[in-house]
């Protein structure tokens, strides 16, 4: 199995069984610091490592997504992504990302004739987005209550 099999399917029982399981102990270990002590067993010898705060909340969080049954696609930051990819990231159809891309609200580069977009800057154009449609309800949630208290 590798790791991307989790990106094209869902995790089966087993899986989220383990997962779960693996995700309750890990929570239980975390040091009030944040970090995630391991021990690694290899031949006769036990290895201690410490995972600092953010790579082992991320490992926890990894194990939660699966342990709720979800799939799983873990993007490098600085990856090229395809605009299929992309649309699948952001939830929404390719044409509707193609034309976001043609009409410049995020940036693009070509490798020969396809389209290739940056995963930070599809994060970013994702963190704008999501920003604007809390403003947009958090204004609707201001005019309801306008509406109802006169």
């Amino acid at each position: 199995m590798t790791s991307s099999e989790l990106a094209q399917r869902l995790p089966n029982e087993r899986e989220i069984d383990q997962a779960s399981a693996a995700m309750a102990l890990l929570s239980k270990s975390l040091k009030p610091s944040g970090v995630l002590p391991l021990s690694v067993r290899q031949n006769d010898e036990t290895i201690e490592i410490a995972l600092e705060p953010s790579i082992g909340k991320m490992v926890i969080e990894l194990l939660g997504h699966v342990a709720r049954g979800e799939m799983v696609t873990l993007v490098p930051y600085g990856a090229d992504l395809t605009t299929q990819k992309a649309a699948d990231l952001l939830n929404v159809s390719r044409p509707h990302l193609t034309k976001l891309l043609t009409d410049g609200d995020m940036p693009f580069h070509k490798v020969g004739s396809h389209r290739r977009i940056k995963a930070r800057d599809l994060i970013a154009y994702k963190a704008g987005r999501d920003a604007r449609r809390s403003d947009a309800l958090d204004r609707l949630q201001a005019l309801g209550q306008e509406f109802e208290n006169p």
